[in-house]
């Protein structure tokens, strides 16, 4: 597990209208939906000045502990000063401090079991800003390799 700091971000893309929870698999079927959203209207493409190609999706506004209510997002990390298109939203992720890990497999399930450890681990979580980031090497499902960056204390 790599530790570091990591400075403030920027990404434009879309929000889940209301928070998910874990309870019942709901945000397996919340954040699926958000996806093919994005995929589907062609978000990549559309969203102005990118820094690179990279897709972010980050969970915050925790309300506790990973089995409580949190929000989601999915976007793509602009310029500060970037324009927010009318239909899509920005997130500013702030500086702190992470844990780097990696989930490696098939899609979307190694993603899940890295979460499912991440739970599990003893990792002195944040429960701030925690995201994944998909790159090239997440574009082949039947074996991706996605960094997730876990906020701690």
């Amino acid at each position: 597990m790599d530790r570091f700091f990591m400075p403030q971000f920027k990404l434009i893309g879309f929000k889940l209208k209301n928070k998910t929870t874990n309870e019942g698999g709901q945000s397996g079927i919340d954040c699926g939906s958000l996806w093919q959203k994005f995929e589907k209207e062609e978000i990549l493409q559309r969203i102005p000045d990118k820094l690179s190609s990279e897709i972010f999706a980050v969970y915050f506004e925790y309300e506790g502990d990973y089995t409580r209510p949190f929000s989601y997002f999915v976007g793509c990390r602009v310029s500060d000063d970037a324009v927010v298109p009318a239909e899509m939203e920005s997130l500013l992720v702030p500086a702190g401090k992470y844990i780097q890990l990696q989930a490696k497999g098939v899609m979307p399930g190694c993603v899940a079991d890295a979460w499912r450890g991440i739970w599990n681990s003893t990792i002195d979580r944040a429960y701030a800003f925690d995201y994944e980031k998909y790159d090239e090497r997440s574009k082949d499902w039947s074996d991706a390799t996605v960094n997730i960056f876990v906020s701690t204390k």
